[in-house]
């Protein structure tokens, strides 16, 4: 597997364990769980590809 590939999927659990410590319930409006989890789901792709992205740079 590409080294690549490893560093998406270990930023991704660690940007989505770190969005679950995050209260959304504030941000969000009422009876829009979806829409909440859809959130964590898009920020944790973003968060990851920009660390992993900021790695690859900073190593090579």
């Amino acid at each position: 597997m590409d080294h690549k590939t490893i560093l998406y999927t270990i930023n991704l659990f660690l940007s989505m364990f770190v969005l679950s410590g995050i209260n959304f319930d504030k941000i969000m409006k009422r009876n829009k769980v979806i829409e909440a989890r859809l959130l964590i789901l898009v920020l944790g792709f973003a968060i990851s590809y920009l660390i992993t992205n900021f790695m690859v740079d900073f190593i090579s």
